[in-house]
Order: C-alpha cells, then sequence, then structure tokens
C-alpha cells in the first residue's frame, strides 16, 4: 500500500485547498506560505500588473494585488504537484489496462477500432521507456492543471467584473434618480453621495461602487472630482464610467448640477422603455429556442429512438440517456445562460427592521455619550444585571419576533417552509414505498409517492412565495398614487406631516392600512423619519424602500420636499407602467410553453396507450421463421418481447421531467426567477400525475 502514498498526499492537498472557502485558519494559512514565496515577484511593475490591478478593483476583490497573484502562483503550483502525480498513476492504470496480447485486443475491438491493436505492445516497454512515459504523462497533466489555475483564477476576476458591470447598469437608473431628487432637496452633492452609500441594499452595485468613492473622500481626503474620476477609471461600467466622466466636467466647470442631473435623469427615463423592448425581445427568443431545443427536439429524438428499438433493434438505454440526462441537463444550461444574460427585476432589497433598530441603538448610544460627558467626576455607575439581562434579549429577539409574527416570517422567506414539506416529504416517500397489492404495475413503488411529495413541496412554497410577492405587487401598485398625493398636497405649502395627514385620509389601495399605521406614528409623538421608515419594513417592497430613504433624506435637508416627491413619484409610475407592459407581453410565451408541454404529455400518452401495446400485440404474432408479423408483409420486430411496463415507467418518468424543467424555465423567462416558476412546475407536474394515473 506504499505505493499509494503519494496519491493520497495529493488528495490531501486537494481537500486542504478546497477548504479555504469555510475555513478561515487555512486561508490564513495559504496566505502565510504564499507571501514570502512570491510577494516580491509579484510585486515589481509592469504592464501585467496594471492590467491585474485593474480587473481586482473592478471585480471588488476584498484583497491586495500582491495577496492574490501570490496566492494564485501558489495555488497553481500545487494544482502542478497535484496533476503531476495523477498523471504518474493515470499513466500507469493504462499501461496495465492495455496489457494484454495484440491479437486479442484485435479480436476484442470493433472492426472499425481494430487500428488501436498495436497499444497492446505498451506492456512490454523497457524501463527508459517507462519512465519516458511516465514522466510525459506527470509533466503534461501537471503542467495543464498548473496553466489551467493561473489562467481560470484571472479569468475569474473577468467574470465577477462583467456580473458587477451587469448589476450596475440595471441599478443605475434609480441611482441617478436618487441623485437627482436629493440634488432638487437642497442637500450638498458630497452629502447625496454619502445617503446614496449608505442605501447600498436598496439602491444596488451602483450604490456600493459611490460608496468606495465616499469613503476615498473620506478616508483619503480626496476631493469630489478627483475621486469621482477615479471611480470612471475604476469601474466595469460604460454606463457608470460615462455618468462619472461627465459629472466631474460638470462640478469642475460650475455649469448648473440640476440641470445635468435633470437631462441624465429623462434620458434613462427614455432608455428604460428601449431596454425592456430589448429585453422582450431576448426573451421571446430564448422561449422559442426552448420550445425548439428543449421540447420538440426531445419529443422527437425519443419518438425516433423508441419506433427503431421496437422495429430494428433495442434503443431503451439511450432512451433513457436521453430522458433522464439529456432534458435535465439541456434545462439547467438553457437557464444558466438565460441568468447570465438577463436580470431578475427584484434585484435590490427593501429596508429591513434590523437597520432601523441599529439606527435607534446608535441614536441611543450618542445620547447616552453625551450625557456621560456632561456627568460629574464622580464617574458613571455601571448596571452589569442589565447589561447582561440586555444582552440575553438580543440574543433570542429573531425568535421573539418571529413568535410575534410567525405567518409574516414564513411568508417572508418561504424557504422555511421546506424543513416541514421536505421531512413530511420523505416520510410519505417510505411509508407509499411498500408496493400495494392492486396489480403488477412497475408504477405502485417510489414513483408515484415520489412525485406527490415533490407536488406538495412545490404547492407549499409556490404558495407562500406568490401570496408574499402578490402582496407585495399591490401595495407597489398603490405607491405611486400615494407619492403623487403627497407631492401634490406638499407643492400646496402644507408640511411634510401636514401632507402625510391629510393623505391617511384619503382612499389609497393596498397601502392605506400602512399610511394611517404611519400617521398614528406621527400623531403619538413619533419620529416622523422613524415612522417612514416603519412603513417600508411594513411594506416589504422595494419602490416603497426607495421612495422613503428619498423622503427621509430629502427631509434632512428642507421641509420642501415637493420636488423629491414628484420625481419618486414619477420614477414608480414608470416602473409600474413597464412592469404591467412586460407581463401582459409574457403571457403569450407563458401560452407558448404550456402548449407544447401539453403536446410533449399528448404524444408521450399516445405511445404508451396506444402504438407500444399494439406492438406489443403484434410482436406476439411474429413468425418464429422468417421475423415477419403475421399478415403484416415486410414488416419485422427487433424480438417479440416487448418491455411494455419498462417503456411505461420511462415516459411517466420523462413526461414529469419535462413537466418541471419546462414549468421552471417558464417563470425564469416570464418574471426573471426560478422560484416564479415553481406555480408552473406545480401545474404541470399534476397534469401529468392525473393523466397518467387516469391512462397507465
Amino acid at each position: 500500500m506504499l505505493y499509494l502514498l503519494p496519491l493520497a498526499a495529493a488528495l490531501l492537498l486537494v481537500v486542504l485547498v478546497a477548504s479555504v472557502p469555510v475555513s478561515r485558519r487555512v486561508d490564513l494559512l495559504l496566505s502565510w506560505v504564499a507571501l514570502p514565496l512570491f510577494g516580491d515577484y509579484v510585486s515589481s511593475e509592469s504592464p501585467r500588473k496594471s492590467r491585474q490591478v485593474s480587473r481586482l478593483r473592478a471585480a471588488h476583490v476584498g484583497e491586495t494585488h500582491r495577496i492574490y497573484a501570490s496566492r494564485t502562483l501558489l495555488l497553481s503550483g500545487l494544482a502542478g504537484v497535484v496533476g503531476s502525480v495523477v498523471g504518474v498513476y493515470a499513466a500507469a492504470w493504462l499501461l496495465e489496462l492495455f496489457a494484454v496480447s495484440e491479437p486479442a485486443l484485435r479480436a476484442t475491438l470493433p472492426p472499425a477500432l481494430r487500428f488501436l491493436s498495436p497499444l497492446a505492445n505498451l506492456s512490454r516497454v523497457t524501463p527508459v521507456g517507462l519512465f519516458v512515459i511516465l514522466l510525459f504523462a506527470s509533466a503534461t497533466i501537471g503542467s495543464l492543471l498548473a496553466f489551467g489555475t493561473y489562467w481560470g483564477r484571472w479569468t475569474y476576476l473577468n467574470q465577477l467584473a462583467s456580473a458587477r458591470a451587469s448589476k450596475i447598469e440595471a441599478s443605475l437608473p434609480r441611482t441617478i434618480a436618487f441623485t437627482y431628487a436629493l440634488s432638487r432637496s437642497g442637500m450638498p452633492f458630497p452629502k447625496v453621495l454619502e445617503a446614496l452609500a449608505r442605501n447600498e441594499d436598496i439602491y444596488g452595485e451602483a450604490a456600493r461602487e459611490v460608496g468606495v468613492t465616499v469613503r476615498d473622500m473620506d478616508t483619503f481626503s480626496t476631493d469630489v472630482l478627483t475621486a469621482l474620476r477615479r471611480m470612471a477609471r475604476r469601474t466595469p461600467s460604460d454606463g457608470l464610467e460615462e455618468f462619472s466622466e461627465n459629472l466631474a466636467s460638470v462640478l469642475g466647470s460650475g455649469r448648473n448640477l440640476s440641470s445635468f442631473l435633470n437631462a441624465q435623469y429623462e434620458r434613462y427615463r427614455e432608455e428604460a422603455e428601449a431596454q425592456q423592448q430589448q429585453y422582450l425581445e431576448l426573451v421571446s427568443t430564448f422561449a422559442e429556442i426552448y420550445v425548439t431545443a428543449l421540447v420538440a427536439g426531445p419529443l422527437f429524438l425519443i419518438t425516433v429512438l423508441v419506433v427503431i428499438g421496437l422495429v430494428i433493434e433495442n434503443t431503451l438505454t439511450l432512451t433513457r440517456v436521453v430522458g433522464y440526462l439529456g432534458i435535465p441537463l439541456g434545462s439547467l444550461a438553457f437557464g444558466v445562460y438565460v441568468d447570465s444574460l438577463t436580470q431578475k427585476e427584484q434585484a435590490v432589497g427593501t429596508l429591513e427592521r434590523e437597520e432601523l433598530e441599529a439606527s435607534a441603538a446608535a441614536q441611543t448610544e450618542t445620547a447616552a455619550t453625551d450625557r456621560t460627558a456632561a456627568t460629574a467626576d464622580g464617574g458613571v455607575t455601571e448596571h452589569a444585571g442589565n447589561r447582561d439581562r440586555l444582552a440575553a434579549y438580543d440574543r433570542v429577539q429573531w425568535l421573539r419576533r418571529w413568535l410575534d409574527e410567525p405567518l409574516e416570517s414564513v411568508l417572508h422567506r418561504p424557504e422555511v417552509s421546506l424543513l416541514l414539506t421536505l421531512p413530511l416529504g420523505l416520510g410519505w416517500i417510505l411509508a407509499r414505498s411498500i408496493p400495494i397489492p392492486l396489480g403488477p404495475s412497475a408504477l405502485q413503488t417510489l414513483d408515484h409517492p415520489f412525485l406527490e411529495a415533490a407536488i406538495v413541496v412545490f404547492a407549499v412554497y409556490a404558495l407562500l412565495y406568490e401570496t408574499h410577492k402578490y402582496r407585495r405587487r399591490r401595495i407597489e401598485e398603490a405607491t405611486p398614487d400615494f407619492l403623487d398625493r403627497m407631492a401634490s398636497v406638499n407643492e400646496a405649502g402644507l408640511t411634510v406631516v401636514e401632507s402625510l395627514e391629510r393623505v391617511s385620509r384619503s382612499e389609497l389601495g393596498a397601502i392605506e392600512e400602512n399610511v394611517k399605521r404611519t400617521w398614528r406614528d406621527v400623531r403619538w409623538g413619533g419620529d416622523t423619519q422613524t415612522a417612514f421608515r416603519r412603513l417600508a419594513i411594513r411594506a416589504r417592497a422595494r419602490m416603497v424602500s426607495q421612495a422613503v430613504v428619498l423622503i427621509t433624506n430629502a427631509m434632512r435637508a428642507s421641509g420642501n420636499i415637493a420636488p423629491v416627491l414628484r420625481i419618486a413619484a414619477d420614477e414608480a409610475q414608470d416602473t409600474r407602467r413597464l412592469r404591467r407592459a412586460r407581463r401582459q407581453e409574457m403571457l403569450t410565451y407563458l401560452l407558448v410553453i404550456y402548449i407544447s408541454v401539453f403536446v410533449f404529455l399528448g404524444i408521450i400518452a399516445a405511445l404508451t396507450v396506444a402504438f407500444i401495446p399494439a406492438v406489443a400485440t403484434a410482436g406476439q404474432a411474429t413468425s418464429p421463421t422468417t421475423g415477419t408479423v403475421s399478415g403484416i408483409p415486410g414488416l419485422s420486430l427487433g424480438g417479440a418481447d416487448v418491455p411494455t411496463e419498462a417503456y411505461q415507467l420511462l415516459f411517466f418518468h420523462v413526461s414529469a421531467i419535462q413537466a418541471a424543467c419546462s414549468g421552471l424555465i417558464a417563470g425564469k423567462l416570464a418574471e426573471g426567477g426560478i422560484e416564479d416558476g415553481l406555480k408552473h412546475a406545480t401545474v404541470l407536474l399534476t397534469i401529468t400525475y392525473v393523466a397518467f394515473a387516469m391512462l397507465v
């Protein structure tokens, strides 16, 4: 067993490197080894280093170039060592595999591959030749892994930068609207950037890019023009680069900032419609490709294979490969590709309760510090018991919040339902796995119970997800009217509090109850900004969170927030209009996918119920001497024994796989997320289950 020690050491290296993402100690150990070995080499200035530094900055990697480059070289070296060891064992295995005589190998191979029979001579190589073969295999595989690791590490940065560029482009219109609105309120521009950086969760990757600029100004005392130009050079987004350069030019030349931002805001409003039209055309093309390549294509292939298998030669194994591997892997690859080219609409977050509590805690701490500073020299008495009780309360606060609103917590995070439905589904499968004495059908094993459990798991998750989405959508549908009325009342001369009181007495649709509660918070002595933030937390809607962030930041600059409200209302109105147009446009392609799945199911059902039983019956009448079907001249079967139950089981599985994959892809194309397709998958799986339960 000693000859396996090098292979065991190589596997240990692989496990050690694979544990880096989950082990902080291993991660530090890797840097501790890499820096002394390669730190000085990668620190030298060169054009290659400049390009690598630009990649790191564009990808927002939290490592310096010296650390990342050193770790890359170390990982490449380790990959080369592992590949060299594996190459030796692979070459030895091949030599042992071909340790047969040339005549025996020639007799075993089919005629088309008999030219490979001289490979049997590898078993009679000399020690020098054996050393050369092992050295060549070791060097080849080791070099490929080493250069592949080095290339992959730097290529991965390009992929990260490209993904960030797409996210920045998607959030840039909202970012420009935020900047324009706060500049209209009278807030100084550096403060506008700080407000944007504080709301990264709401305004996405563009706000994160601005956050780096703000830290550059705060930490290194960089002026705003230099910081903006650095952001233009650093960002992977062409749109943000152009906007930053133009913005720096406007600030440097002394032109009117509001006019420039207004022009940019109007420009992106116009581009939003064009981008959505391009997106719809792209999605429609994807829908047609999916129906052709992954619904009609497998159906045609399966039909041809079944006919060939029943008439000429058994193709059941190849049909299983198409159904069990081809359809799901093809759908997975298609979904990943679509996800790389499109973005889900709900790409950013909302205000959460933790943010409000953290803000309140910071204010309390500041007030306590002020009181402590004003205390006499006798000091401040510390209450350790109170601190311990507060710490214990903080540890169980999440459980108390969940117990206070269990339904809201589950609706907000439907994945929690899997903790209940998955064990129940597994129990149902185990309970139903014992064959029921209803006949010798092959489907009465794990197939029906598994599909029943999958339908229930999908249905519960989809119900919770769609309920929360429907509630959020109704609130967002009513948000533009609420903001428009607030803007109109504030433009009439009323204060923010008076505007809120006036609007809370009107009909506002789904957001009405939340607005009334916000007014009660203010009427009972609550802070107006905190009351608005509580409105966003209760609504759990992105549109409301963006509007609240705008309003609360504008209130700090001026009491006249009518321009900000008007901009927020216009943006919300545009978002609602574009969303409705997208939903109506995608309904057609959603129906196309449904119809294609029904056609798939219909043809599979026809093969199951009519074609295969007819062929099996005809096979029983096959002439034992001629091999032809009696009464049908010229028709011969590959065998009289047709595996009817095997085909029925295969068609049942393939139909269920196609229904699930088509439902998930339909949700991805129509609404942007795989979880949006769970309802379609549930419907299609249920139809498939009922159809086969009635037919088989």
